[in-house]
């Protein structure tokens, strides 16, 4: 347990961070779910759209530190590439 009034404002600090961070975290993975699934259904009008709101949020998680910010380049990437493999 935290000894000194430092350490314990830290340890209130990182569990607030904590909570923030988990949001974040799953709001990026729903997000991305939601472009997964309409690529899976083959619906590409429902996959750009949910890329439009996925790639800010993933953009976001990686700029505040949740994932690094080649996984998330990486997964924009692939998600792309994906729906312009669908039939028009």
């Amino acid at each position: 347990m935290a000894n000194t009034k430092s350490a314990k404002k830290a340890a209130r600090q990182t569990l607030r961070r904590t909570e923030v961070n988990k949001a974040r975290r799953s709001r990026m993975r729903t997000s991305i779910r939601y472009v997964e699934e309409a690529i899976a259904k083959g619906d590409v009008t429902a996959a750009l759209a949910a890329m439009k709101k996925a790639e800010p949020e993933l953009a976001k998680a990686a700029q505040n530190g949740i994932v690094h910010k080649n996984m998330a380049a990486r997964k924009v990437s692939r998600l792309v590439r994906q729906i312009r493999s669908l039939p028009a």
